[in-house]
C-alpha cells in the first residue's frame, strides 16, 4: 500500500493526529478501473459536503496532488483508493485546532476485475445500530465500531454482508453497504434521515433507475416489513451489487436483481456520475 499526506508520499503517521484520538474526520473509499477514478464526481462532492459539515478546512488540491503522484508512479492504475480527511495533529482536548486539515490518500494496487454481480447469503443482524446526531448523518466518519461489531457478527454467521436495522426497528443498510429492496413488486430503498451513509453507488443507482424509468421509492422500511422482501441488493463504491440469494432461511429472486444491473449497465462506471 501506498500512502500519501498532503501530496507528500509518507510511510507513517502522527501519534498526535486527531484521527486516532477521536476519529475526527472522514474518508471515501473508491475503486480505479484501468486510470478511471469510478465515481469521482460524487466522491469528491460527498468529500466536501463532510468537510463542510465537520467544519474541517480542506485543500482539496492536495488531493490532486497525491493522485497525479500515482499517476506518475503506475502506468495504469488499478485497485483501492481510500481518501481521509483528518483535523490534524492536536493538543489534548476535543477543542479543535485552528490549522487546515490533512487529507490522507492510501492506494492499494489490485488485478483488472470486471464487474459482475455476486450472489450472496445474507440474514438480518441481531445487534442494532443507534441514531445519529443530525449533522453527522450520512457521512462516512472515522468512527465505524458500530460497523466492527456489525461485521463481527455477520463473520460468525459467515455472511459476507447482512441487513442491518436500527434502534427504532427501522431497516437502514447493509454493515458497509446501501440495499434496495424489492416489496409487492416494486423497489424502494430506506430513507437515510436519522443514521446511514448516504453511498456514492447508492447515488448512481438511484440516478440511472430515474434515466431508465425504474421507480424506486425511498421510505422507511419497518421491521416487520423483513418478511414481504423479495429481492434484495447491497451496493458501495468497490462493488455495485451483491444479491441476495437466500436472506435467512429464504430464498429470494435473484434473477430480477441480474435483470436489473443489466438494465442499468452497473458495468459500465466512468468518473462523472
Amino acid at each position: 500500500m501506498i500512502c500519501f499526506k498532503n501530496g507528500q508520499q509518507i510511510d507513517c503517521i502522527p501519534v498526535m493526529d486527531r484521527a486516532f484520538h477521536y476519529g475526527d474526520g472522514c474518508f471515501s473509499t473508491a475503486r480505479f478501473h484501468q486510470n478511471v477514478f469510478q465515481l469521482e464526481t460524487l466522491h469528491l462532492a460527498r468529500l466536501k459536503l463532510s468537510a463542510e459539515r465537520l467544519f474541517l478546512k480542506v485543500d482539496f488540491e492536495d488531493l490532486q496532488r497525491s493522485l497525479d503522484a500515482l499517476q506518475q508512479q503506475f502506468a495504469v492504475l488499478n485497485g483501492t483508493l481510500k481518501i481521509i480527511l483528518s483535523r490534524g495533529e492536536g493538543t489534548r482536548g476535543y477543542a479543535l485546532p485552528e490549522h487546515a486539515a490533512d487529507i490522507y490518500v492510501l492506494y492499494e494496487p489490485g488485478p483488472v476485475v470486471e464487474f459482475q454481480p455476486v450472489l450472496i447469503q445474507s440474514g438480518v443482524l441481531q445487534q442494532a445500530i443507534g441514531l445519529n446526531m443530525p449533522g453527522l448523518v450520512g457521512i462516512k466518519t472515522l468512527n465505524r465500531l458500530e460497523q466492527v461489531l456489525l461485521k463481527k457478527e455477520a463473520q460468525q454467521r459467515q455472511w459476507s454482508e447482512a441487513l442491518v436495522t436500527d434502534v427504532q426497528g427501522a431497516v437502514v443498510e447493509g454493515i458497509s453497504s446501501n440495499c434496495f429492496i424489492r416489496i409487492n413488486d416494486g423497489w424502494v430503498t430506506p430513507e437515510l434521515r436519522y443514521n446511514g451513509v448516504h453511498g456514492v453507488m447508492r447515488a448512481e443507482i438511484l440516478n440511472r433507475m430515474q434515466q431508465h424509468n425504474v421507480v424506486c421509492i425511498q421510505r422507511f422500511v419497518d421491521f416487520d416489513e423483513i418478511k414481504n422482501i423479495q429481492a434484495l441488493f447491497f451496493c458501495n463504491a468497490l462493488n455495485p451489487m451483491k444479491i441476495v440469494r437466500q436472506l435467512d432461511e429464504r430464498l429470494l429472486d435473484a434473477q430480477t436483481c441480474i435483470e436489473l444491473s443489466e438494465t442499468l449497465q452497473l458495468n459500465q462506471l466512468t468518473a462523472h456520475a
